[in-house]
C-alpha cells in the first residue's frame, strides 16, 4: 500500500507539470490541460484514485491548499488601484454576487431540472470566478488598466466570499431546511467575514512585527510566512467553521498594501508553490470523476453552460456598472470574462461527498455540471478575449513602447529619449539605486525579479508591445525574453549581445532561447560600462531632404555611429538589432548613439 501512495503522489506531481508544460509549449490554458490529464489518468484509464491514495487526508489537503492560492492571490491587490474602480469592485460583490446566485439557481431549476434545495446550492458554487485562469488571461490580453484591474479585484475577492455563501447554504439547507435558510446564511456570513477578518489582520500583523524586528532570519521568512497561512487558516476554521479561506485572502491583502516591511521575497516563492499546488488540485479533483458522473451530463447541461455564459454574466456585469463611467464596449467584454476555477471544482467535490454520505444520491450531477462550466467557460473565455479586446479597442491594437530590464545609465538614457517621444517605457530592475535614479529622471519602475509571475501581474502592460533586455547577465536577459516571449511574441523581444560571435559553437546560448540582438554585436554590456556615457550620448535626429542618413553619418563618423531605433513618420517605433540596415528617410527620426565631443 506504501508503494501505491508513492506511485500515485509521484504520478500527480509528474502528470501536473506534463501538461504545464504541454500548455505553455503549444500557447493553451494550462487549467484545460491539467484537467484533461486528470479525466485521463482518473476515470478513462483508471489509474490514479485520489480517494485510495489520500484518504481521509484528502480534502484536508485541497482546503489547505486552495487557502494558500487566495493568499497568494491576495498578495497581488493593491488598495492604490481601488480609486478609480471602487465602485464598480463594490458593485461587483455586492450586487453581481446575489443577481449571478439568483440567476444560476433559476436556470438550474428550469433548464437542468434538479431540486429547489440544489440549486439554489448548485448557484451558491458557481458565483465564484477564477482568478488563476483570469490573471494569465489578463497578462495575454494586455487590457486597459482600468479593466485589468476589476476583473483582477472581482477574481480574488469573490472566490473566498462565494466559497463562504456555497458552504452556509450547504450547512443551512442540510440543517434547517430551506425556509430557514435564508436568514442563517446572512447573519453567518457577516459573522464570518467579521471573525475571518480580525484573525486574518491579526495573523498579517504578526508577520510585519517580526520581519520589521528581524526575529525571523531570511533564510526561514518563506517556510515562517507558509506556516502562518496554514496555522491562521486553521485557526479562523477552528474559531468559526469555514471561515479560514477569508482570512487567509484578508492576511495577503494586509500584507500587499503595508509599507513597513519588503515581502516581494514572499511573493515569488509562493508563485512557486502555486504552480505545484494548482497542478496537484485540478489533477487529483478531475481523477475523481467516474464514467458515471460524465454519463449524467446531457443536453441540457450544455444549454446551461450557455445560460451562464450569455445571460447570466452579462446580466450581473450590467447591472453592477450602472452609472459607471465605463462605456458599453468595456462593459461587454466584462461580460465575457468569467471563467470559473480551483475554488468552484473543490467546493463541489466536498459537498458531492458529503451529501452522498448523508443519503443524497441525486446530489451527484453537482460534481459533473461543475467540471462542465469549468472546461467550458475557460475554453469560450479564452478564446474570445483577445478578439473582442482588439474589436473594442480594449487591448491597444499594436503597442509601441517598451519594458526595460535593467536600470543603469545606458538603460535610463533610452528611456528617458523614447519617453520624450512620446513612448510608454517602464524599468525593471532589483537594484534600488539604478531605480531611485530612474524615478528622480520621471520613469515609471518596478523593483524585482523580471521573471516573476508577481511582476508580470504588476506591472501596467498598457502601451507597451516589447521587451528590452539589458542587464549584464547573458542568461538573465534570455529567461527574460523566453518569460516575455508568451506575451510579446518572438519578433518582439530583444537583448543584448553576448560580445561573442554568435554563428560559432563558442556562443554559450541556443538561438531558440534568445531574443533578437539589439542594436549591433560590440554592444555588449562591457561595451556600455567602458563607453557609454565617457564617449557616447544617445541622441536623437530628424532626418529630411536636405539634412539625409548620409550626411548625417559623414558628421559624425560613421564608424563610431551606433543606430539604435527608427521612428518612422507615422510615429512607429522600430527596434534596430544586429541585422538591421537602416535606411531612415525623409521624415524618419533616428535615435542613436553619437560620439559626446562631436555633439559638444
Amino acid at each position: 500500500m506504501n508503494h501505491l501512495i508513492l506511485i500515485g503522489l509521484a504520478a500527480i506531481i509528474t502528470i501536473g507539470i506534463l501538461a504545464q508544460w504541454v500548455a505553455w509549449k503549444f500557447k493553451l490554458p494550462s487549467i484545460l490541460l491539467l484537467l484533461t490529464f486528470g479525466i485521463i489518468a482518473g476515470p478513462v484509464t483508471g489509474l490514479l484514485q485520489p480517494d485510495e491514495f489520500f484518504g481521509n487526508l484528502l480534502f484536508p489537503v485541497v482546503s489547505i491548499s486552495v487557502a494558500i492560492i487566495l493568499f497568494e492571490g491576495g498578495l497581488s491587490l493593491k488598495f492604490s488601484e481601488l480609486k478609480t474602480i471602487g465602485k464598480i469592485v463594490r458593485n461587483l460583490i455586492l450586487v453581481a454576487i446575489p443577481v449571478t446566485w439568483i440567476l444560476i439557481s433559476s436556470a438550474a431549476y428550469f433548464i437542468l431540472g434538479l431540486e429547489f434545495s440544489y440549486s439554489v446550492l448548485l448557484g451558491a458554487i458557481l458565483v465564484v470566478t477564477g482568478p488563476t485562469v483570469i490573471l494569465p488571461l489578463l497578462r495575454q490580453v494586455r487590457p486597459k488598466s482600468n479593466i485589468n484591474s476589476i476583473l483582477k479585484w472581482e477574481g480574488i475577492v469573490n472566490d473566498p466570499i462565494g466559497a463562504l455563501i456555497a458552504i452556509l447554504v450547504f450547512e443551512a439547507l442540510i440543517s434547517t431546511g430551506f425556509g430557514a435558510a435564508t436568514l442563517q446564511t446572512i447573519t453567518g456570513l457577516l459573522k464570518i467575514i467579521l471573525i475571518s477578518s480580525s484573525i486574518g489582520l491579526l495573523g498579517s500583523y504578526l508577520i510585519v512585527v517580526l520581519l520589521k524586528h528581524r526575529i525571523i532570519p531570511d533564510f526561514l521568512q518563506n517556510p515562517f510566512s507558509l506556516t502562518m497561512v496554514i496555522a491562521i487558516f486553521t485557526l479562523s476554521n477552528i474559531v468559526q467553521a469555514e471561515s479560514g479561506l477569508l482570512a487567509v485572502t484578508v492576511m495577503g491583502i494586509y500584507l500587499a498594501n503595508q509599507k513597513q516591511v519588503n515581502v516581494k521575497h514572499i511573493v515569488e516563492f509562493k508563485e512557486n508553490l502555486r504552480l505545484l499546488l494548482l497542478s496537484f488540485l485540478f489533477i487529483i479533483l478531475a481523477a475523481r470523476l467516474t464514467i458515471s458522473d460524465i454519463e449524467m451530463l446531457s443536453v441540457s447541461s450544455f444549454v446551461f453552460v450557455a445560460a451562464l455564459i450569455f445571460l447570466v454574466r452579462p446580466a450581473a456585469v450590467f447591472l453592477s456598472t450602472i452609472k459607471s463611467k465605463l462605456n458599453w464596449k468595456e462593459r461587454v467584454f466584462l461580460s465575457f470574462m468569467a471563467p470559473r476555477g480551483v475554488v468552484a471544482a473543490a467546493v463541489s467535490s466536498i459537498f458531492a461527498l458529503e451529501l452522498s454520505r448523508l443519503g443524497y444520491k441525486s446530489a451527484e450531477i453537482l460534481v459533473p455540471i461543475t467540471f462542465l462550466v469549468i472546461i467550458l467557460t475557460i475554453t469560450v473565455y479564452s478564446l474570445s478575449a483577445m478578439p473582442l479586446a482588439k474589436w473594442f479597442g480594449i487591448a491597444e491594437p499594436n503597442p509601441q513602447g517598451c519594458l526595460i530590464i535593467g536600470g543603469h545609465p545606458f538603460a535610463r538614457a533610452i528611456g528617458k529619449m523614447l519617453k520624450e517621444k512620446g513612448f510608454r517605457c517602464v524599468l525593471v530592475d532589483t537594484n534600488r539605486v539604478n531605480l531611485s535614479l530612474a524615478r528622480m529622471e520621471g520613469l515609471p519602475v518596478y523593483y524585482g525579479s523580471v521573471i516573476s509571475d508577481y511582476i508580470m501581474n504588476e506591472i501596467e502592460l498598457a502601451g507597451i508591445g516589447r521587451l528590452l533586455a539589458l542587464t549584464p547577465n547573458p542568461e538573465v536577459n534570455s529567461l527574460a525574453a523566453l518569460h516575455f516571449s508568451k506575451i510579446f511574441g518572438r519578433t518582439e523581444v530583444y537583448q543584448l549581445s553576448t560580445g561573442m560571435d554568435e554563428n560559432t559553437e563558442n556562443d554559450e546560448l541556443s538561438h531558440e532561447l534568445k531574443g533578437h540582438t539589439l542594436f549591433n554585436k560590440n554592444i555588449n554590456f562591457e561595451f556600455i560600462t567602458k563607453i557609454f556615457n565617457r564617449e557616447l550620448i544617445v541622441k536623437s535626429t530628424n532626418i529630411t531632404e536636405k539634412f539625409t542618413y548620409e550626411i548625417f553619418l559623414r558628421k559624425y563618423d560613421k564608424e563610431k555611429v551606433v543606430p539604435l531605433f527608427l521612428i518612422t513618420e507615422n510615429t512607429e517605433l522600430n527596434v534596430l538589432t544586429s541585422d538591421s540596415k537602416p535606411k531612415p528617410g525623409d521624415g524618419d527620426t533616428l535615435i542613436s548613439l553619437v560620439p559626446k565631443e562631436k555633439e559638444e
